[in-house]
């Protein structure tokens, strides 16, 4: 049996898989998060550890005997968290997410040094972890000279669950801090944050071992002592791993909290002009490029609050795909990453009309996120990444009206997996296979079953590469405001 533990920002969900990769049983526990300014994005770490006891209660309750033949774990998590520990390896304040910009003016300072994009391989974005510190050292300086750790949050919960210091490769790249092509931690990128390596993990490969359980938690649910924890894998990567996306031409979208094109590549082709991430792969010598939004479901999840009306309520009476509307909706809520690289920029309804309702609104809110995406998918190709056909995962791929969105304004087809809402958890659980195991990644990590497949509605692309074009004028127009 091996178990794969998935941090998100709304939940931690636990899959359990035999040595088939028969899934044998899910669990999960919500998470919440706060922001208590505009911009911010923070979460408790301590909260990660409740959640993941949950889900081990739960586990332990229904699966005793599957839990008691466990050989491996692997863990994947959200990216980019500054979790600050002190020397008691407690959290000195709560962790600064992924879709935190307050450090914007910090990353813009690191970016303009020429070495971080030279090493790095990236733009160093307000979301990544460097500049957090930066922020932190300059405006929580009392914080900053109690640092002992800096950890990205799945590995604060390896941390609990192993009692060591270890981070993948894969995830430490959306830090600033790794030397992407040499797979390794940058002294000189680190120096320029005030850190050394003594306040970094240790690195491991995603699919090696990188720590074993502790005898407490083993006792405690049931679990063989001494169980390998894998490296994992950020929560992109894992996703690609659970998709069996691992080689140059192979892709997912995925539609989460923040929205990702995700292309596999078996060589390092940075372009950090772009604005496309170029980052380790969760597997030896891998690497992927990926273009990000900040806000997919969660733009959904806005506008839902507002109306008062549940995501699913909304998307499923909008009957067959129709044409845009003259509403258009930018999904920068938070700022956004892929193409624009602008913490500041903030989301907006345009062209509203007295015709416009309640199902217009949600046809726009989805519109604008695949807009986005196809914004990313032209980003990829600027940086020589061709994509014919995309695996869809996340929450938001539920939505068939929204897959047909996506389908169309990118012009591809989309295979839906079975049990697509699990990409990262079953990503976690297969590296967690590997490091326990030992099995190769292309015995491993094979494409899953495919459900059905959503393709393009070729007499309606026209009028979406239409709205797509009126969507791109829209920002420049928005920024001069």
């Amino acid at each position: 049996m091996y178990l794969g533990l998935d941090l998100g920002t709304s939940g931690l969900k636990g899959l359990l898989i035999d040595d088939t990769q028969t899934v044998i049983g899910l669990a999960s526990a919500p998470l919440d998060g706060t922001r208590p300014h505009d911009g911010w994005s923070e979460q408790d770490p301590l909260s990660w550890i409740t959640a993941c006891e949950s889900v081990l209660d739960q586990l332990a309750a229904k699966f005793p005997t599957e839990l008691a033949a466990l050989r491996g774990i692997g863990l994947s998590g959200h990216m980019h968290g500054a979790t600050i520990l002190g020397a008691d390896d407690a959290p000195l304040r709560p962790c600064i997410l992924w879709n935190d910009t307050r450090s914007h003016a910090e990353a813009a300072e690191l970016d303009a040094m020429p070495e971080f994009r030279k090493i790095s391989g990236n733009i160093v974005f307000p979301g990544f972890t460097a500049p957090k510190l930066l922020w932190v050292q300059r405006n929580e300086p009392e914080v900053f000279a109690k640092v002992h750790k800096v950890l990205l949050p799945k590995d604060y919960l390896r941390l609990w669950l192993s009692g060591e210091y270890i981070s993948d490769m894969s995830d430490s790249a959306g830090t600033s801090w790794l030397d992407v092509a040499k797979r390794d931690w940058s002294d000189v990128l680190l120096h320029a944050t005030g850190l050394d390596r003594s306040h970094m993990p240790n690195l491991v490969e995603g699919s090696a071992v990188g720590g074993q359980l502790r005898a407490e938690h083993a006792q405690r649910w049931g679990i063989p002592s001494g169980v390998p924890i894998a490296g994992g894998a950020g929560d992109n990567a894992a996703s690609a791993i659970g998709m069996g996306t691992i080689a140059t031409g192979q892709a997912f979208v995925s539609l989460g909290t923040s929205g990702v094109l995700f292309a596999a590549n078996d060589s390092y082709l940075p372009k950090p002009e772009s604005a496309v991430h170029t980052f380790c792969h969760a597997l030896p010598d891998t690497w992927h490029q990926m273009g990000v939004i900040l806000s997919a479901t969660d733009s959904l999840n806005w506008y839902s609050r507002i109306v008062g009306k549940s995501p699913a309520e909304l998307t499923s009476t909008l009957g067959d795909l129709a044409a845009p509307g003259n509403a258009l909706f930018l999904p920068y809520l938070g700022g956004e990453r892929t193409p624009h690289n602008d913490a500041e920029i903030r989301g907006a309804f345009l062209n509203l009309s007295h015709t416009d309702d309640q199902a217009s609104l949600t046809r726009a809110v989805l519109e604008g996120v695949g807009f986005a995406l196809r914004d990313n998918m032209e980003a990829l190709r600027s940086a020589g990444t061709e994509i014919s056909n995309l695996l869809a995962v996340g929450g938001g791929s539920l939505s068939n009206y929204w897959l047909q969105v996506l389908a169309t304004t990118l012009d591809t087809a989309i295979d839906v997996p079975v049990d697509g809402d699990f990409g990262a958890a079953l990503g976690a659980a297969r590296l967690g296979l590997m490091a326990g195991s030992g099995a190769s990644p292309d015995s491993v990590c094979t494409v899953p079953e495919i459900d059905h497949t959503v393709g393009p509605n070729k007499n309606l692309t026209a009028a979406f590469s239409d709205a797509y074009h009126s969507y791109t004028s829209a920002y420049p127009a928005l920024k001069g405001a």
